[in-house]
């Protein structure tokens, strides 16, 4: 029997080998400190669980409308126009299961075989996965680490063809954790009405910033843009629901329409408690939220500080999100115990075998030369991976 010639191309993830070898050490009793955590260490806060228990009370416990419930819409679009200055009515509006169930509706209700979608790297690993999924070809294009590792326009530009569908931009970013300001996206707005295809803008960690910096939405920039882009958001990073799994797509209304009947077909309607925690997490305080990127940012500054007073390491001060890219460059090639680190899988397999500490290859981001670290977890398992760090980077010869 031949199976999906298409969903076998499918790649698996590069890390999973790593990831199974630190959940062995820990069963088997060993403080294994992991820095791969992709989600906030706190818990969801007190008023939008009380809202999903009410919901749970008051029968909301059926189907609702396959594109999310009417009052969640509503709110949705009453943040989108608050927080982003931009203004979208219910039927541009759909609500799916996490943002990644976002993205996934987009890219099969947008590609035909063969077309395009430009990636800047560093990349989240699931973008090009979905795009093949979709019968799309993901299209690379590099961003550097001294420029920021914002997008380089002319790389932009020679990367765009007849073939081109869409542009995926992820700000703030992981795994970098780098911030667009208004003056790239709207020149990468003039190229998407230029050349006439879609941005695909995953604003996932929005809320998640530092240092005064400005978060802003390319759909806000002109009814040309807006029209071209989908905005990808959700409740999972801001308001510590990641396994609630609601997230939202706002965008042309044909284009939502062909996205709601595939979820219709394939997965229903979203939880419909988790809707219903959602209406309140948006309608709700933002207090905790605020107190949650504090501690974060508190995280942040001893992470990069450490960091950066280690010989043979660095890394940039990330300006969202809770990741750090850590630069590997000037170890990879040197030996640990005798065997060489040729990359990061390989700084990441040593690391974790000598000081059981798990970080993400950056090889799963297409950055071969960074390890991820996530400063969502706590102050001292910081403190102390980082210490473990720096004896494994002080022991390569």
């Amino acid at each position: 029997m031949e199976l999906s010639r298409k969903n076998q191309n499918i790649t698996a993830s590069l890390t999973l080998a790593i990831d199974a070898k630190a959940k062995k050490m820990r069963s088997d009793g060993i403080d294994v400190i992991g820095f791969g955590a992709g989600e906030p260490d706190f818990n969801t806060p007190n008023h939008i669980i009380e809202a999903a228990k009410e919901a749970l009370d008051n029968g909301y416990t059926k189907y609702t409308p396959s594109s999310g419930i009417i009052e969640l819409r509503h709110a949705i679009c009453k943040k989108l126009m608050q927080d982003n200055n931009v203004d979208y009515k219910l039927d541009e509006i759909l609500v799916s299961n996490g943002a990644k169930h976002s993205l996934y509706n987009i890219f099969q209700a947008i590609l035909n075989p063969g077309d395009e979608v430009i990636i800047p790297l560093p990349y989240w690993v699931s973008y090009p996965e979905m795009v093949k999924m979709a019968g799309g070809i993901p299209v690379f294009i590099e961003s550097l680490e001294q420029d920021g590792f914002s997008i380089d326009l002319e790389n932009l530009e020679d990367a765009i063809n007849s073939k081109t569908k869409a542009l995926i931009i992820n700000s703030p970013n992981n795994p970098c954790g780098c911030v667009y300001d208004r003056e790239l996206l709207e020149k990468i707005a003039e190229l998407a009405i230029k050349h006439d295809f879609l941005v695909v803008s995953d604003e996932i960690y929005e809320s998640l910033l530092y240092d005064g910096v400005e978060h802003v939405s390319i759909a806000s920039l002109g009814p040309e843009i807006k029209d071209r882009t989908l905005l990808v958001n959700g409740m999972s990073k801001g308001y510590a629901m990641t396994g609630w799994r609601i997230g939202y797509t706002a965008g042309n209304q044909e284009i939502i329409k062909v996205m709601a009947n595939i979820q219709s077909h394939s997965t229903s309607n979203p939880n419909s408690m988790a809707q219903y925690a959602s209406l309140a997490a948006l309608e709700g305080p933002k207090d905790i939220v605020l107190d949650m990127v504090s501690q974060f940012d508190k995280r942040r500054t001893f992470m990069v500080d450490k960091i950066n007073s280690i010989n043979g390491i660095s890394c940039l001060k990330p300006e969202g999100a809770f990741y750090v890219m850590l630069n590997i460059v000037d170890v990879i090639g040197r030996y640990h115990n005798g065997k060489i680190i040729k990359g990061s899988l390989d700084f990441a397999d040593s690391l974790l075998e000598s000081q059981s500490v798990a970080v993400v290859p950056g090889i799963a981001f297409g950055a071969d030369g960074y390890v991820r670290l996530s400063y969502a977890t706590s102050n001292e398992n910081i403190e102390e991976g980082l210490n473990r760090i720096e004896m494994f980077v002080g022991e390569l010869k």
